[in-house]
């Protein structure tokens, strides 16, 4: 099964056949931001103009039916601190008191939880028996430190859930054959997954291409997850459709992650 590409009302976004609750994987396509932000950037600190990010999370919003308000977001440190979210933490754009966090999981109905990339890895969670949801945002720092595995485990901990319930998503981001790192990063790889490793890295050179959608897929097969859904695009290849922070060397607008528990009918 591969990723659904959607568009409404201009808006573009993918979602994952395995998650069956409002969801997306945000492209840069369908906002009214202009330049190197152009056009759905979700990103506030960038330099952006402020009324048209907020029309970009309102036109985002309006066609997934999400209130802005119920969105809860984070500051993201490349870290493995994973945030319980309830409707307190709810605040929408101008919450001052976001957590820092790459990682967030709720169990609470209409509460809409949001990570942010621009080639890191996004990944959804989601378990439709006891109603409980993840968003994460693993670069490779938080890879090679298990980040998914952590979110899935507190998941279990926290909210009751079985690992036989759960279903991941990897969503569009960096891909080996853009990602080119130094020893340092195939090295942290190696060290992690062992000899599931070979996957993940080919020497290039004096250079090593590393496939962190791959790591984090064994990361979340390693718990016991058997529905996981990979997404085949790269945000390098696609730079017309997303952006990468690598591809535009930092100057680029972010997309985004979502997943929202619907509240029941």
């Amino acid at each position: 099964m591969i990723f659904i590409e959607n568009n409404k009302s201009g808006v573009v976004f993918m979602t994952s056949p395995n998650i069956n609750t409002t969801h997306a994987f945000t492209t840069r396509i369908g906002g009214v931001s202009s330049g190197i932000f152009e056009s759905l950037n979700l990103a506030q600190r960038v330099g952006d103009e402020p009324e048209r990010v907020m029309e970009n999370y309102s036109r985002l919003c309006n066609v997934l039916g999400i209130n802005t308000d119920d969105l809860v977001r984070s500051t993201q440190v490349h870290g493995t601190n994973i945030r319980i979210v309830t409707r307190d933490d709810c605040g929408g754009l101008l919450n001052p008191n976001e957590p820092q966090a790459d990682g967030l999981i709720t169990n609470t109905p209409g509460v809409a939880l949001m990570v942010f990339v621009a080639d890191c890895v996004p990944i959804l969670l989601y378990d439709p028996v006891k109603k409980a949801a993840g968003a994460v945002h693993a670069g490779w720092r938080s890879t090679v430190a298990n980040i998914t595995g952590i979110a899935v485990q507190k998941m279990v901990n926290e909210f009751g859930c079985s690992i036989s319930d759960i279903k991941a998503a990897i969503g569009p981001c960096i891909s080996k054959c853009c990602f080119e790192t130094d020893t340092d990063v195939a090295d942290a790889v190696q060290n992690a997954l062992h000899e599931n490793s070979k996957a993940c890295i080919k020497k290039r050179g004096n250079k090593y291409l590393v496939d962190l959608k791959e790591a984090n897929h064994f990361m979340l097969k390693n718990t016991g997850l058997n529905d996981i859904i990979v997404s085949d695009e790269c945000t390098s290849c696609l730079a017309d459709k997303y952006w990468s922070h690598r591809k535009t060397q930092g100057q680029r607008g972010s997309q985004a992650a979502i997943i929202m528990i619907r509240n029941p009918q």
